[in-house]
């Protein structure tokens, strides 16, 4: 029997996000219950969402071989990737809004077991030869010899390699150990989804300077990339969420101090 490693390493993922969710929602105040429950409500979305669009680009080969669903749901790719996460975030906030969860202090929840699980798929994504990098000459290169690597992910075979992959968990990792640094000492909710968003964006951005841009799209004519533009728009709505939290602080001690 084999077992997708990148499948493997995103349901350790899951898991380790999950049972981390447990621990920042008795920082944050919010009910575990519901937070876990947002959580799989979201990850049942995502992986519904992803797998009904991986059978729409693909559905002359899976009518040929219908079993492939099983392996097409490990893809990683990048349009998959960004409609998983538009999906699940769809379903988080109904489900929040349903459950009149606070949404700033579900966000900060959130934040690390987000960044951890982003972690574990970004190594799962190394073993797969999913979202590799460009050639290199470093004594840490990895070259992919496993045909499925280049059938599943388009990954070169015989080539050195940067493993971006591995840059990526590492950076997500470090964030995952700020966001839960100073989830105690926030000065208000939400923070930390701000900053969460801010290193998200940031760590995109920077580590796809070593990945094949090879199906990601351009953008001005070739300066950016596909997933370079959306990490700049994550990092602006980091940046407003973290503005909008501090002129509500300011009207809050304005309306104090002239109470």
């Amino acid at each position: 029997m084999v077992i997708p490693s990148y499948g493997a390493m995103a349901a350790i993922g899951v898991l380790a996000g999950l049972l981390l969710a447990l621990h920042t929602a008795r920082v944050t105040g919010v009910s575990s219950n519901h937070l876990w429950n947002l959580c799989v409500t979201a990850l049942f979305a995502a992986l519904v969402g992803s797998r009904l669009l991986l059978i729409a680009l693909n559905w002359r080969d899976v009518a040929h071989h219908p079993l492939w669903l099983l392996s097409l749901a490990m893809i990683h790719h990048p349009l998959v990737a960004a409609a998983a996460c538009l999906i699940g975030l769809a379903a988080a906030w109904a489900f929040a809004r349903w459950q009149r969860m606070p949404l700033a202090e579900a966000s900060d929840a959130l934040a690390p077991p987000v960044a951890v699980g982003m972690a574990c798929e970004q190594c799962g994504a190394l073993m797969a030869g999913s979202g590799y990098g460009t050639e290199s000459t470093a004594r840490w290169a990895v070259t992919y010899t496993h045909p499925l690597a280049a059938r599943w992910s388009g990954a070169p075979l015989g080539v050195p390699l940067h493993p971006v992959q591995a840059y990526a968990a590492i950076a997500f990792l470090t964030l995952a150990a700020l966001l839960l640094v100073i989830l105690p000492a926030r000065r208000q909710h939400g923070d930390v989804a701000g900053v969460a968003l801010i290193g998200f964006g940031a760590i995109v951005f920077v580590t796809e300077i070593w990945r094949d841009w090879e199906g990601r799209g351009t953008i001005l004519h070739g300066l950016l990339n596909g997933p370079q533009a959306a990490a700049i728009v994550v990092v602006i709505a980091g940046a407003l969420v973290l503005r909008q939290r501090r002129g509500a602080a300011v009207v809050a001690r304005v309306e104090a101090a002239h109470g």
